[in-house]
């Protein structure tokens, strides 16, 4: 009787297990994969009450990939790209404010050109650092952040005290590692170059633009 496929394919593999040397048992090293999710702690503030209706967000926050934020001003548009593996709750909250409509039709109080310090200062609805979303949430850093040009993070009066506050480097930021960084800008830069090229009004180059800079409209991708 003809053997069928199947018993050539099992004798040939049987016949393998026998005849291979024993080269020892492979272990695998482990996978370690950063944790899907986050746990946050979203701290109300009734002595600074939000400036806009917005719900205190989600305390489970995700914990890997990345957001793309679109930002439409009266200068241009730019993208950030957001790192929800550096600071899963920073970015959580963002596009929890993004999708409360929480920036649209602001403006930005704050534009710096100094030595120290070339950043556009956001966030805020009533004017620098007044005007926020009603709550606080701890810093997400390691003390070895770094703020090149193009980097977006968060402002604060102090630790933990993030809330809408956000600040975009463009061109460097001489500070100390305490600012949570959410992510870079990835298309739009010149955007900008334009509002530094328009002024500052204050002789130290830290103030009001001479122009205002408003946000008109902010997507999350």
């Amino acid at each position: 009787m003809k053997r069928t496929f199947a018993a050539v394919i099992a004798a040939t593999l049987l016949a393998t297990t026998f005849t291979t040397p024993f080269l020892g048992t492979a272990s695998a090293a482990p996978v370690h994969r950063p944790k899907p999710t986050v746990q946050c702690e979203f701290t109300p503030t009734p002595e600074n009450p939000a400036a806009k209706p917005v719900r205190i967000p989600s305390a489970t926050a995700k914990a890997r990939g990345t957001v793309d934020v679109f930002f439409l001003t009266n200068y241009g548009s730019f993208v950030v790209r957001m790192d929800r593996a550096n600071a899963p709750c920073g970015v959580s909250n963002f596009v929890h404010l993004v999708k409360s409509r929480f920036y649209d039709f602001t403006q930005c109080f704050r534009l710096t050109n100094s030595a120290r310090l070339g950043v556009l200062q956001c966030g805020d609805i009533y004017r620098q650092e007044e005007g926020g979303p009603g709550y606080k949430f701890p810093d997400e850093v390691t003390g070895k952040e770094t703020y090149p040009r193009g980097t977006v993070a968060y402002g604060n009066q102090g630790p933990g005290t993030n809330g809408s506050e956000f600040f975009v480097v463009h061109s460097f930021a001489n500070i100390p590692p305490n600012y949570t960084v959410l992510g870079h800008v990835i298309a739009g830069m010149p955007t900008f170059d334009r509002m530094v090229k328009a002024g500052i009004a204050d002789p130290d180059q830290d103030g009001p633009p001479v122009r205002p800079i408003r946000i008109l409209k902010v997507l999350s991708l």
